[in-house]
């Protein structure tokens, strides 16, 4: 059967182990001495991954919404395509080989680092996607045959006038040329470091490309678009209980709002307002905003958001 999406994300699904400690930082480290045994606050168990995370705001946000992805054949395969369900999100993937795994450790400080396993999720081809077509494509993080389906796959939709949004990590900046995706891209949201990093492989991004978005924590951050510059202020009293998905509920929240609005500025609020709601709660797409959500947020209180001359 024949499908045809508003956005079809393409990306990871993985069971998340959120691992909460009172363990100090120390220069922006987490430090666990070697040979010790750490008893832990609290052990949580959900499911995320780029591709779920984001799909979820997408079909959250009133969008037709496909999901590109490889689940195991495991008990965290079927509690992971549950939830594909759950989301109303047409799953475009396949069942095969070991679920993808991460284990999110929290300091003192509710900031994370994640050991992520990838699994089946890094073993996409193209053969075993089904036909589709869809307005948007949005690409997030992937490595080995998979990062070569999104390559591909990425050429053949641009030549169907699909429009694409891209989402690198920093793993995948350090190890692959992007260089082939980024001129097809037409939504770029990374991090203020990752940024640093592709700049030096692939030079200046706004010059590449026509959205680039450059996000820096709960600090304020740019979006570049049409030679033109915006500053964006994230609130500063949000309470935040766990970080994990703040950037992908900031990247699809400003993507879902841009295809339905077509406003730049509600787009980045949106997003501002999608990434603040996620990190107030555990996980990392439980309390993604549905469409009257967010913009009754955004309506109620809005981040700033400045034209830069």
């Amino acid at each position: 059967m024949f499908m045809r999406f508003d956005i079809v994300s393409f990306g990871s699904c993985v069971l998340d182990a959120f691992v909460f400690t009172d363990l100090p930082e120390k220069k922006n480290f987490i430090a666990y001495p070697v040979g010790s045994k750490i008893l832990i606050k609290d052990l949580k168990f959900d499911v995320g991954g780029g591709g779920l995370n984001t799909s979820t705001t997408f079909s959250r946000m009133k969008l037709k919404a496909g999901l590109i992805c490889k689940i195991g054949k495991d008990g965290s395969g079927k509690k992971i395509l549950s939830e594909i369900k759950k989301e109303k999100i047409n799953f475009l993937g396949k069942v095969q080989g070991t679920s993808g795994f991460s284990v999110v450790l929290d300091s003192k400080f509710r900031r994370r680092t994640i050991l992520t396993y990838k699994g089946a999720n890094d073993s996409i081809r193209l053969n075993e996607i089904p036909n589709f077509e869809t307005n948007w494509i949005y690409l997030a993080s992937l490595l080995g045959e998979s990062l070569k389906t999104q390559k591909k796959l990425a050429r053949m939709l641009k030549n169907k006038k699909t429009k694409i949004a891209f989402n690198p990590s920093s793993y995948l900046i350090e190890k692959e040329d992007l260089r082939e995706i980024l001129e097809l891209t037409d939504i770029l949201v990374i991090n203020k470091e990752e940024a640093e990093m592709l700049e030096k492989k692939s030079g200046k991004l706004s010059d590449l490309i026509e959205i680039v978005c450059v996000t820096d924590g709960e600090k304020p951050f740019f979006c570049y678009t049409n030679g033109e510059k915006y500053k964006i202020f994230p609130h500063q009293n949000v309470k935040a209980v766990e970080r994990t998905g703040a950037g992908d509920a900031f990247a699809s929240g400003f993507v879902a709002a841009l295809i339905k609005t077509n406003d730049i500025v509600k787009a980045l609020q949106v997003g501002v307002a999608n990434s603040e709601s996620v990190i107030r709660y555990f996980g990392s797409r439980n309390k993604v905003l549905n469409w009257n959500e967010a913009l009754d947020a955004v309506r109620k209180n809005p981040c700033r958001v400045v034209r830069v001359r």
